[in-house]
């Protein structure tokens, strides 16, 4: 074998070398990397996890309602359940800022009026009473006593990723529909 010949082997070798290799450098390209991106299993959605607290507070707010107001003192279990839930946004508010994450969190009157609108059949045919939304929190007659049905919410989280807005309505009955 002629060092010509030699030569043209090596060549020839390295040749298909970088041809094995090339799949696996675009499919590294493909996928990307970053020190600071963690695994999607790792990471926790942190506006998910304040609306599913929010959630639990407003079901364990309206629970007793029924049994405490008429519903001529509906404007009174509208405060009452707002004011149960008032710790717990103001623990939301602040329950992550040493990890960098601020969550503001307001009533959205608006979400709750359309929400009413939808979910509460008017008409002779309907099954309860009156609805109301007041306040981003929607209550409904049902045998002359207040019945929360769900408050409404602006969540924003804001996070070193960006901020992220969602409006929310959280149902605080079980079975759901109202009529």
């Amino acid at each position: 074998m002629t060092d010509h010949d030699r030569g043209q082997l090596v060549l020839l070798a390295a040749a298909l070398v970088a041809v094995a290799l090339a799949p696996l450098v675009l499919a590294a390209l493909q996928l990307g990397y970053h020190e600071d991106v963690r695994a999607t299993g790792d990471y926790d959605d942190p506006t998910a996890d304040t609306v599913r607290v929010l959630n639990g507070a407003v079901t364990e707010a309206s629970g007793e309602v029924p049994g405490e107001y008429m519903w001529a003192q509906r404007d009174g279990a509208i405060t009452a359940v707002r004011g149960e839930l008032r710790p717990t946004i103001d623990q939301l508010r602040t329950a992550e800022i040493e990890r960098g994450t601020v969550a503001e969190i307001r009533y959205n009157a608006s979400a709750a009026r359309e929400w009413r609108s939808e979910h509460c059949s008017d008409g002779p045919n309907r099954q309860f009473g009156t609805c109301v939304a007041d306040s981003g929190v929607v209550v409904q007659e049902r045998t002359d006593r207040t019945h929360v049905l769900a408050a409404a919410f602006d969540v924003t989280t804001t996070t070193e990723r960006g901020e992220t807005t969602v409006t929310v309505v959280l149902r605080a009955v079980e079975n759901g529909e109202s009529q």
